[in-house]
């Protein structure tokens, strides 16, 4: 018999599928095999070039394999000769002639996937004090004359000062070098955009009104962009974008790794976040039918890693104790040094100060949003992302914290785990009686039970969807309180074996694969692990903070918005409070960033609460273990829920150990759990 093909290692990114791939495969089938939908009109003709991807170079250690294009086929005739016509770059390859010829890590650009990344991080209404740090001013200029000694900038300094009493002033040298055209074009009339009263950045013709900014949350795994109106504070538009250091790594440990071991590590991860931000720069201002040259300020969040990244500083040192930052005070630099050339040549940009080693200035730009240390209530605020980032406490004490979510609440390290997606399974219900799911995909408002079998087009499932069948799973005794399915469980979905089991959340013929998406016995300890470290982490800060109840929880963060409260408690991703008083608030690091855009009194405030707010280590706290370890099962192993009475599977550990299916009716009929999907 001839030996199997060997097989490679090939990971797409943004999207994090992955697995093993025959040698010689084509690249665009390999793709589809894994649920990775490329673009392609020409079936395979490499005649429209919809399905270009890059292969990522070097060595990837969080996958253990070294990715290189000479793991590809060599690029033929037609395939060079369609790039050269259309002119794209040769590094780009297209995915429907290439072959499989060793392990790889794909970059699948925006343009060419077929199911575009969904980011869902829209700004919320808030009630702002303008005070922004670019002010305009319409000033005449007495014209210069023969024998005055002053040149256009000492006269226009003159004006400002007579005019509106600005002294002091400073002029950014791309306005100094056009000063003299633009005066004269406006006839001496001039509007002159100032930063913080003591820089000229901008000097226009004429009258001209408007003065826009940015606000901008860089996320590990998602980047969005706020453009506002600094005279009104409205949002003009919102883009955002999958953060395209994705392919270097899902995580920021992952980055850190690829700096450490690639000598160009920083500065591509560094061009990398600067590209993204000049192309979300354009994008807001076309949808706003303004010029980038428009924007004459930023302000900026992220957490640590990002922050260093997009300030190209080094984030090796907080990868290790320590965790020493380059600076944890706000940070004020010019756009062009950052890169960021599509905005005004004189633009600035304010970054948000940070915390500690892993609590950065998007945890600050939730302070801001939220206000807890304004607040009488004992309030728990979870920014739940690929690094958990908390608050607990009121205006007497306020605390914070990290916890090493990792990336599963994002879909990888899901076996069938995606980002959202169209087509992503995102609301999940299991029938108490027959033990049988239905659920809800991204971009279809029906249930699966209420269409045909092929249209539904299943291609995996994300974060919220991840929740909510774990937590169904649970709720129905298919799952036991220690995250172990229970064998003897009488479900056609699940299929038990000596070991483990699995359970069929969709089958084949309801998949855009042809292959069932299921849900695993590492996919539960992957959740397992996700939720007990920001458990941990809360119960961690309650008792040095001395209280034993909550009085109200906030889930921030795009993916905070989507999954189910009920749900969430459920599983024990935060301790026990009255759902009354748990509630989503979307991207509140990004309205953060926006109330720092358009008050200098605000980013004040940010500086003064970063370092009144008492930070927590987890890492190096002997009680954060226990309390991990004690919060791996569902909910807890020992945590109360009244506000979950009646929901919860009756206590297992109860009952005799080999009376499995006791455990199963009595949990069959005391678990009811809330409808929070609106079914």
């Amino acid at each position: 018999m001839p030996n199997p093909p060997q097989k490679h290692l090939v990971i797409f990114q943004p999207s994090g599928r992955r697995g093993e791939v025959a040698q010689g495969s084509i690249l665009l089938d390999a793709a589809r095999d894994l649920g990775v939908e490329i673009e392609s009109i020409c079936a395979g003709q490499q005649t429209c070039g919809k399905c270009k991807i890059l292969v990522e170079e070097g060595d990837f250690q969080k996958y253990g394999v070294r990715s290189s294009p000479d793991h590809l086929s060599t690029m033929g005739d037609s395939e060079r000769a369609y790039l050269e016509r259309r002119k794209i770059d040769q590094d780009f390859r297209l995915s429907c002639a290439a072959r499989v010829q060793g392990p790889l890590v794909i970059s699948v650009p925006e343009e060419s996937q077929a199911r575009k990344q969904i980011v869902r991080k829209s700004a919320t209404e808030r009630v702002i004090e303008l005070d922004p740090a670019i002010r305009q001013y319409y000033v005449s200029v007495t014209p210069s004359t023969l024998g005055d000694e002053r040149g256009d900038w000492e006269l226009l300094q003159a004006a400002l000062q007579d005019r509106f009493g600005l002294t002091g002033l400073r002029i950014d040298l791309p306005a100094l070098q056009s000063l003299q055209d633009t005066q004269r074009a406006g006839k001496w009339s001039v509007t002159v955009s100032v930063w913080s009263d003591q820089e000229v950045v901008r000097v226009q013709p004429g009258y001209s009104e408007g003065a826009y900014g940015l606000a901008v949350d860089i996320g590990t795994t998602t980047v969005v962009a706020h453009l506002c109106d600094l005279r009104t504070g409205a949002v003009l538009a919102t883009e955002a974008m999958m953060n395209p250091q994705v392919p270097f790594g899902e995580d920021i440990l992952s980055r850190i790794s690829y700096i450490q071991s690639h000598e160009d590590g920083q500065a591509r991860l560094n061009a990398a976040i600067a590209e993204g931000l000049n192309k979300l720069a354009r994008r807001a201002a076309r949808s706003a039918s303004l010029s980038p040259d428009d924007i004459t300020d930023v302000a900026l969040v992220g957490n640590t890693v990002m922050h260093h990244l997009a300030l190209n500083i080094s984030p090796i040192r907080i990868g290790s104790s320590p965790f020493t930052l380059a600076t944890y005070d706000a940070v004020d630099v010019k756009a062009r040094d950052l890169g960021l050339t599509a905005l005004n040549a004189g633009a600035w940009v304010h970054v948000l100060p940070c915390e500690a080693g892993y609590v950065g200035a998007d945890n600050v730009g939730v302070l801001l949003a939220e206000e807890p240390h304004h607040q009488d209530e004992i309030v728990l605020v979870m920014d739940i992302g690929t690094n958990g980032e908390i608050l607990l406490g009121n205006k007497e004490h306020l605390l914070s914290a990290s916890s090493p979510t990792g990336p599963a609440f994002e879909g990888a390290q899901i076996t069938h785990g995606m980002r959202a997606a169209a087509g992503a399974i995102e609301r999940v219900k299991i029938d108490p009686e027959m033990l049988t799911p239905r659920f809800r995909v991204i971009g279809d408002e029906r249930w699966s039970d209420e269409m045909p079998p092929q249209e539904i087009q299943a291609a995996g499932i994300c974060g919220s969807g991840i929740i909510e069948v774990v937590a169904e799973l649970f709720a129905r005794g298919i799952l036991l309180p220690g995250g172990k399915f229970d064998t003897d469980t009488p479900s056609p979905n699940f299929r038990p074996s000596q070991r483990v089991g699995e359970y069929v959340l969709a089958t084949a013929d309801q998949t855009s694969t042809g292959r069932e998406i299921v849900i695993t016995q590492n996919d539960i300890r992957a959740v397992q692990l996700a939720k007990a470290a920001l458990y941990a982490g809360a119960k961690l800060l309650m008792a040095r903070r001395g209280v034993d109840r909550l009085d109200r929880v906030i889930l921030a963060g795009a993916f905070g918005s989507y999954i189910s409260k009920e749900h969430a408690m459920l599983i024990g991703l935060f301790p026990d409070c009255d759902l009354e008083n748990v509630y989503a608030v979307g991207n509140a690091a990004g309205d953060g960033a926006r109330i720092a855009l358009l008050s200098r009194a605000k980013r004040r405030e940010a500086r003064e609460a970063a370092r009144w707010v008492d930070y927590v280590e987890t890492a190096t706290e002997m009680e954060f273990q226990n309390e991990f370890v004690a919060a791996l099962n569902f909910p807890h192993s020992s945590d109360a829920f009244p506000h979950l009475d009646g929901q919860l599977p009756a206590a297992t550990s109860e009952l005799p150990r080999g009376d499995r299916r006791s455990r199963r009716r009595v949990s069959r009929a005391k678990s009811r759990l809330k409808n929070a999907s609106g079914s």
